[in-house]
């Protein structure tokens, strides 16, 4: 059975950093791309970031580009979203992905996770 867990989250005053974690099984890292995805109140879902199956290349949402960095862990299949220098509009439900292929699109995805919260105070 696929599964994709995420944890991490929380609620952190601006400037400070979180790091999320995506625990998945079911399959392996260098098996399939992974991505990440958020979901603010009131807008649709946005993918950030994802790391490939190939090679760990990484690649990012313009707006989190210089602050956030994707890694993985391939021997205990586990994805990490390192997000530094958090602001407000950081603020949204954020979900790990299984990606069929190697785009930050939720066209790409056949798997989510349920989503972790994370709340940025100003």
């Amino acid at each position: 059975e696929v599964q994709l867990v995420e944890s991490g989250g929380g609620l952190v005053q601006a400037g400070e950093s979180v790091r999320l974690s995506c625990a998945v099984s079911g399959f392996t890292l260098d098996e399939y791309t992974i991505g990440w995805f958020r979901q603010a109140p009131g807008k649709e879902r946005e993918g950030i970031a994802c790391i490939s199956k190939v090679d760990g290349s990484t690649d990012y949402r313009a707006s989190v580009r210089g602050r956030f960095t994707v890694s993985r862990d391939v021997a205990n299949n586990t994805v990490y979203l390192q997000m530094n220098g958090l602001k407000p509009e950081d603020t949204a439900r954020y979900y790990c992905a299984r990606l069929r292929f190697l785009l930050m699109v939720r066209s790409a995805v056949d798997y989510w996770g349920q989503g972790t919260q994370v709340s940025v105070s100003s």
